[in-house]
């Protein structure tokens, strides 16, 4: 029977040929919009391993190949648990559309998988596509370690819940290091990033003698969705900090000094200005250090950027942090080919590259792929990646862990790609045995070296 209703949600047509996919999700991360684009994401990634090019029109929920609909989607949530998802038209017979008007609009014309390519498909196969391709976008995967049985989905919850893989398990750090350390940066009223930032390293950098120092203060003028680092009301740049930073360096004998920074957005350079006054003082405190820098975007600026190049730093770093899909969600306030660009930028200008990015925040291994790559495209020539792990419960949760024998992969695979320095292990982080990483890579071309203590750049162990 045909009826007669008003379009808003009142009627849905589901037929033979369509590929119907409502997920039952119970959303760790309250935020519905994010749990659409996933699927949308998921749709698109499916379209596009056909060879389909799929289309947003802003403003209208669903998929469309060659200006035609092909995918609708509608979502709800009910105390957080979701119902309702998409159609995707693979082999369905169009023409019930004769007597619709899809969405309500009379000029929509509407397509099928089949159509656009001018053959038929198994749509099972179709569907089995999409679970895999559902699983990577949405972080879900099927567990290969020790502490769960194969071909157990390992539920994102479980990464909030304290019950971490044995490889990420630290020995307990001797507060006698931690506490010297604390005391004196303070006398000098110094801050780092690895108390900041919660490093799961403190321990074993404080018990070196080693820190990175964070300028411009302590709280950051963005609100990304992976760090620790507070955010609040900004105090002017001290003027006195480069010189405190490059005393401090001199007066724990450090030979690589790694100098970072909270977000400045609310200054006209960013802070570049201090990044290279801070440079110049270490460099006259003391000569024959090396000095590594890991700066944020500058909003873009060139002319901010070309202030921290004078000061010639040995290495320029700046995090990616993770793939173009997560940026909207994960770093708000920043953009993935402006990140690049800051890169591009220094590498143009001789100095030697470096960036960082974190895995196990929900991104597929064809994306890692594509990032190494447009990192070495970027000029980049050191790599560092380290499991995420959510500093709170209110942060982005982390999808999952990465093993071991993944990093090792992604740390060859990096090589392999030209570059000529990769840290790849789960607790790996961007400024973590900083020196190793640079005088390995500097003088030895990425080639592996052998003792439990260096960096080794061909597998990542130990990194």
């Amino acid at each position: 029977d045909l009826f007669e209703v008003d379009r808003g949600g009142q009627a849905t047509y589901h037929g033979p040929g369509q590929m119907v996919v409502y997920p039952i999700v119970k959303l760790r991360v309250k935020d519905l919009h994010r749990h659409l684009d996933l699927l949308l994401k998921t749709t698109a990634a499916l379209l596009e391993s056909y060879g389909l090019e799929p289309e947003l029109k802003p403003g209208r929920p669903g998929l469309w190949v060659g200006g035609a609909k092909i995918a609708s989607v509608g979502m709800a949530a009910k105390s957080w648990v979701t119902y309702h998802g998409l159609a995707l038209n693979v082999i369905t017979n169009l023409d019930a559309f004769q007597f619709i008007v899809p969405c309500g609009q009379p000029d929509e014309r509407v397509t099928s998988m089949a159509l656009a390519l001018g053959r038929s498909l198994d749509i099972e196969t179709v569907k089995d596509r999409f679970v895999r391709l559902f699983l990577e976008v949405f972080g879900f995967h099927l567990a290969d370690s020790e502490n769960a049985p194969a071909g157990r989905r390992v539920d994102p919850e479980e990464t909030q819940s304290g019950r971490h893989p044995a490889w990420l398990v630290r020995p307990a750090p001797d507060p006698a290091d931690i506490d010297r350390m604390e005391a004196r940066l303070g006398r000098m009223d110094l801050a780092t990033v690895c108390q900041s930032a919660h490093c799961p390293n403190l321990g074993e950098c404080f018990h070196r003698g080693t820190a990175t120092f964070m300028i411009l203060g302590k709280n950051c003028t963005r609100r990304c969705r992976f760090c620790a680092v507070d955010k609040g009301r900004m105090a002017p740049p001290d003027p006195g900090e480069p010189e405190r930073v490059a005393q401090a360096a001199l007066a724990l004998g450090l030979n690589h000094v790694v100098v970072t920074s909270v977000t400045r957005d609310d200054l006209p350079d960013g802070g570049a200005g201090h990044f290279a006054e801070t440079i110049r003082r270490l460099r006259a405190a003391r000569p024959d250090a090396s000095v590594e820098v890991l700066v944020p975007d500058f909003m873009g600026s060139v002319r901010a950027l070309e202030q921290v190049i004078a000061a010639r730093p040995d290495v320029f770093n700046h995090n990616l942090e993770t793939v173009a899909r997560l940026y909207s969600g994960v770093r708000p306030g920043a953009e993935y080919r402006r990140s690049l660009a800051v890169l591009r930028v220094a590498a143009d200008h001789g100095l030697a590259v470096k960036s960082g990015l974190m895995l196990g925040l929900g991104e597929t291994s064809s994306e890692i792929r594509a990032t190494l790559l447009d990192l070495r495209r970027s000029g980049c020539r050191l790599v560092t990646l380290g499991q995420y792990l959510a500093p709170s419960p209110d942060h982005w949760p982390a999808a999952r862990y990465v093993t071991p024998a993944e990093f090792d992969q992604w740390g060859r695979e990096a090589l392999d790609l030209g570059f000529t320095g990769a840290a790849s292990a789960p607790l790996v982080r961007s400024s973590y045995r900083a020196e190793a990483m640079w005088t390995s890579s500097n003088q030895n071309n990425g080639e592996e070296q052998d003792g439990p203590e260096t960096i080794r750049c061909r597998t990542g162990h130990g990194s």
